[in-house]
């Protein structure tokens, strides 16, 4: 009988996203960091790798930002694995999350067709 993955898979996510978050603040020394904030992590099938997504609140920076992020990934992931006690530490790959800036972009063009409707 398989097990059900989903509330443990979400808690890990959770677990990883809040981690990485903190570990940015606490030990990572690189300032492209900063101001940069983990918005969700999605772990695959076999918790061999976490995506992990992030955001800024410059989006001018972001290219310095990915450049930071592919130099500190094996510091962090090591740290993790002191931190979360867990048998293997998935993979990380970090992605820019468009999530906001797309929702923005939304409401500025609804905005703008409901100016033409009046």
């Amino acid at each position: 009988m398989a097990r059900k993955q989903g509330h443990n898979r979400s808690n890990f996510e959770d677990k990883l996203k809040n981690e990485i978050n903190l570990q940015l603040r606490k030990t990572i020394a690189d300032p492209r960091l900063t101001m940069v904030s983990v918005t969700r992590v999605v772990l695959n099938n076999d918790y061999s790798l976490a995506k992990v997504y992030w955001d800024t609140y410059d989006p001018t920076k972001r290219g310095d930002i990915k450049i930071a992020f592919d130099g500190v990934t094996s510091k962090l992931r090591g740290v993790l694995a002191k931190t979360l006690q867990v048998r293997h530490t998935p993979r990380i790959e970090f992605f820019y999350d468009s999530q906001f800036e797309d929702e923005r972009n939304i409401e500025s063009l609804l905005g703008d067709s409901s100016n033409e409707d009046s």
